[in-house]
């Protein structure tokens, strides 16, 4: 992740096309893996959607990794703000070198990009010059983090996590023919301008403390070995024996030598391939993705201001403001299911229970089958039962709108995952279809670090210690995590045969131990 934006989450900025007319109000593209939001027109949307699903499309075709049965069911949601003041505006208060941010979440993944950077870097879409990183470079190095942890359950350490997606981020798409591995220009600087780090010092980037000029060149150089491994069947295998050696426990440079032998002739080989040839590959795509262009209702409009501040994450103080944004417009427009289904969150994320509940009536009036209605209905109901310490008959009530939204679509992780949640707010052991549920969730959206952890705890808990640190791995591997992972060191517990609660124990005492320095509340 590109260092200055966001802490324990994807950044993402994007500008990916030249400005044409606005349309009038907002649009709404959907497709197989996406829901966008513009103000741009129609034809601008239709080909952004268009470049992402083709760029999933052929990161797949690479990979050979078939698409997820219920993907449809959780897109990621991207809307686009006119500039970069808008992003920083939307994202914090105080100054900020933030560009747009991406935020992966079981509930619903969330994305933030301009519509245009042209202001601040002078860039056009596709430019890529040195020193410069222009908007779809970045936008495309974030969907290779997204795709890397949506498609593969191994972990990766910092130098193959950010050299994949610096490969994904020079990816061209023009037609039906997608380039991905063009040279990374942006990237030249630190590539030749000397060496900060040792081959020993890339490969064990997870676990070392490093200046700035380190973490450039460990996306540099992560990019020239990732290309390196990616794109030749021999050095396909070792790297496939590397991470098989790394999954299994040996540490990465004792992993490395076992794959790759000499690491002195392997930093030859690399500073060779540098001044070689090193073209993309290029992947001819069939089939044109389908993508739905409409506009959305006058009251959608109205709201979506709204609407991207409940999305972006509240605390307590933002959320009674935003509810009182929202409060107007809902009254404005009573029969539109989807502002009243929006502002149901906002009232239950501000604890105005009594207007989620009314705003979630109102949308299931006119839309029955609302998934997010139903889901706030039951949140509302589920919040009721637990502050009043209800009887087993009540929770079963307030559950049962968790299980409707479910009867819609069993592929919605949301309901999957609130389903979980119930019994645990209930105090009851969940039963087992609720931790097949949670299970079924994080395999439709593994990119949410809360969820992976929530389902290691569940395997700890179940005595299956050994599924956990599978589970934990790529966390413990976080390049933007602390040096002291507490990830790392619940594997690490559980590796020494701590039982499973001493170890979750010691972990949530890491947590909150990082979480108040962090914060610089005091012991």
């Amino acid at each position: 992740m590109f260092r200055g934006m966001v802490k324990g989450a994807m950044a993402l900025a994007a500008a990916m096309l030249l400005i044409q007319p606005a349309a009038a109000g907002w649009l709404q593209a959907r497709s197989k893996h996406f829901v966008i939001y513009s103000e741009a027109s129609d034809a601008n949307l239709h080909d952004f959607a268009t470049r992402l699903e083709q760029l999933d499309a052929a990161l797949r075709a690479l990979s050979r990794s078939p698409d997820r049965d219920g993907v449809e069911a959780n897109p990621v949601t991207i809307f686009l703000l006119p500039n970069i003041d808008a992003i920083r505006t939307l994202y914090s208060n105080r100054p900020s070198e933030v560009g747009g941010f991406y935020l992966p979440r079981a509930e619903g993944s969330v994305a933030f990009a301009p519509l245009s950077t042209a202001e601040r870097t002078g860039l056009r879409d596709h430019e890529i010059v040195q020193g410069a990183l222009s908007p779809t470079v970045i936008l495309y190095h974030e969907y290779g983090h997204h795709f890397l942890l949506g498609h593969f359950t191994a972990a990766y350490p910092s130098w193959f996590s950010e050299g994949y997606a610096e490969v994904v981020s020079t990816a061209t798409v023009k037609g039906n023919e997608v380039v991905i591995g063009n040279a990374a220009n942006h990237r030249a600087g630190s590539l030749f301008s000397g060496k900060s780090l040792s081959i020993e010092q890339l490969l064990a980037s997870s676990q070392q403390r490093m200046t700035a000029d380190q973490v450039a060149e460990v996306y540099a150089r992560g990019w020239l070995m990732t290309h390196f491994v990616m794109f030749n069947d021999e050095r396909v295998a070792k790297f496939s024996a590397y991470l098989k050696l790394l999954n299994s426990g040996t540490p990465s440079l004792d992993a490395a030598r076992q794959a790759f032998g000499d690491l002195k002739q392997l930093d030859h080989d690399l500073q060779k391939y540098l001044s070689s040839r090193l073209p993309g590959k290029l992947i001819k795509l069939d089939d044109v993705p389908s993508i739905t262009i409409e506009t959305v209702s006058e009251g959608a409009s109205a709201m979506m201001d709204a609407r991207m501040r409940s999305a972006r994450g509240v605390d307590s103080e933002r959320a009674k403001k935003v509810f009182a944004q929202g409060k107007s417009v809902a009254a404005r427009y009573p029969d539109d299911p989807v502002v009243q289904t929006w502002f149901a969150e906002m009232a239950y994320d501000a604890g105005e229970e009594l207007a989620a509940e009314a705003a979630a009536d109102r949308a299931l009036a006119r839309d029955p089958k609302s998934i997010p209605a139903l889901l706030y209905k039951a949140r509302v109901l589920l919040r009721r039962a637990e502050a009043a310490k209800a009887d087993a008959k009540t929770w079963s009530a307030a559950r049962n709108w968790v299980v409707k939204a479910n009867h819609v679509d069993p592929n919605n992780a949301p309901a999957l995952l609130l389903y979980y949640f119930s019994f645990q707010h209930q105090g009851t052991p969940p039963p087992p279809s609720a931790i097949t549920g949670l299970r079924k969730a994080f395999y439709l959206v593994p990119q949410d670090p809360e969820l992976r952890l929530l389902v290691a705890r569940q395997d700890i808990m179940s005595g299956d210690s050994a599924t956990a640190r599978q589970t934990l791995a790529p966390l413990a591997y976080d390049p933007h995590a602390a040096i002291d992972n507490p990830a790392a060191r619940l594997i690490a517990d559980l590796a020494a045969g701590k039982s499973g609660q001493d170890a979750l124990t010691a972990f949530d005492a890491a947590v909150e131990h990082a979480r108040k320095a962090d914060t610089g509340e005091k012991e």
